[in-house]
C-alpha cells in the first residue's frame, strides 16, 4: 500500500472504514454498509467514492460488470497520519504536551495507566 499524501475528509473517513474492513466492494455494496447509520442519499455516497479514487486512496477495477473499490492507503497507516498531523497542528507538535494534558484531563483506569506504562517501558 503506498503513503497517503492528502487528507480524508470525516465523511470520507466513514466510508474507508467500509472499505478497510472488506474489500473490494461495489458502490451498491457501499451504500447498502452505510445505509443503516447514515442518512447519506446513493449520490452522495457515490461523491464521497469518486472524491476518493481522485485523492488517490481508493482504486478501482474497471473489469467487473459492476466497478468495485479498494483502498490503496493501509488504514495504520492513516492513522498514522492523522495523529501526527493532530499532534502537529493542536500542540505543535509535542508528543509530551498531548499526553501530559490527556493524562491529567481524563479518568483512566488502572488498567489503562499499566497499558501505558507497559507501552512506555517497552518503547
Amino acid at each position: 500500500m503506498k503513503k497517503i499524501d492528502c487528507k480524508i475528509s470525516d465523511a470520507e473517513w466513514i466510508v474507508m472504514k467500509v472499505l478497510w474492513e472488506e474489500a473490494p466492494l461495489t458502490a451498491a455494496k457501499i451504500i447498502e454498509a452505510l445505509s443503516s447509520n447514515k442518512e447519506w442519499s446513493p449520490k452522495t455516497i457515490h461523491s464521497l467514492i469518486s472524491r476518493l479514487v481522485k485523492k488517490g486512496v481508493l482504486g478501482v477495477n474497471k473489469e467487473t460488470p459492476q466497478y468495485e473499490f479498494y483502498p490503496l492507503v493501509d488504514k495504520r497507516d492513516v492513522i498514522l497520519e492523522e495523529t501526527r498531523s493532530f499532534i502537529q497542528k493542536v500542540y505543535d507538535g509535542s508528543l509530551q504536551l498531548m499526553l501530559a494534558n490527556f493524562i491529567k484531563d481524563e479518568k483512566i483506569s488502572e488498567k489503562e495507566i499499566e497499558e501505558l506504562q507497559r507501552l512506555l517501558d517497552k518503547k
